[in-house]
């Protein structure tokens, strides 16, 4: 790229950039029972620091086509739980317009591919049939990202597909997120969310466990699930059937 175009590009009004973000699912079961925006009220007031102003994608994809409620109320009623509805998946054509029509973004659904799916790697018996083009996907594995200094309240870290070691304590009101384990050998007082970008196998492991929040691959618990045989305790997190478990670390 010439200078020229550099200085361009820099005295622009505007660029446009690619770039991905992590985004909480609301997965939309019932919109129309009375003890929707309860029980949801509920799980904001157990983390409404985590929560609040927090972008959300509402999952249609379960509705049935016979649903009938009022998704502009309905928004506006998540609104007013702090939470910021942008984008929408699946569900209805009459749901999917009527969420077009009050300003979100259909968003496309993805699945998350197994370890084994990709060391396995495609049917050779398949592939001998097959008329499409073979795509060769190239694993790439990068150091994990390590920080040697106490994490302080209000500092956000990201390990992009590696990762996050902590080799001193995190701050009540600081965040960790990693598409990779999460490590910190101290105490772990911040949000610590590994496996950001779907992977399921990634943990949390933490020498005293005090998080106000913690998660893998989307799954969270908050400080007030975590229990007294966990809380100030060594601690790796996991999921397992989809469920957040906890375990002691074997430390000796």
């Amino acid at each position: 790229m010439s200078s020229a175009t550099q200085v361009a590009e820099r005295d622009a009004p505007f660029q446009l950039r690619g770039n991905s973000f992590t985004m909480m699912v609301l997965k939309v079961n019932a919109p129309a029972s009375s003890d929707f925006f309860t029980q949801l009220n509920v799980k904001v007031r157990q983390a409404p620091n985590f929560f609040r102003n927090a972008p959300v994608v509402l999952d249609f994809d379960e509705l049935p086509e016979s649903v009938v409620f009022d998704l502009g109320a309905f928004v506006a009623q998540v609104r007013a739980h702090h939470l910021l509805p942008v984008g929408f998946q699946g569900g209805p054509r009459p749901v999917q317009e009527a969420a077009l029509a009050v300003g979100l973004t259909p968003m496309p659904t993805g699945r998350v591919a197994r370890l084994e799916e990709v060391v396995k790697g495609p049917d050779p018996r398949a592939a001998a049939t097959a008329t499409a083009p073979q795509i060769m996907v190239e694993v790439v594995h990068r150091p994990a990202m390590v920080v040697t200094e106490p994490v302080r309240s209000g500092t956000q870290l990201y390990a992009e597909k590696c990762d996050l070691i902590i080799a001193a304590s995190v701050s009540p009101g600081a965040e960790l997120l990693a598409d990779g384990n999460i490590h910190v050998y101290g105490a772990l007082r911040g949000r610590a969310l590994a496996g950001v970008s779907g992977d399921t196998t990634a943990r949390v492991f933490c020498q005293s466990l005090e998080a106000e929040v913690v998660s893998v691959a989307g799954v969270y618990r908050v400080s007030e699930d975590i229990g007294s045989d966990f809380f100030k305790k060594p601690v790796q997190v996991f999921l397992r059937d989809g469920v957040l478990r906890m375990e002691p670390l074997k430390t000796a």
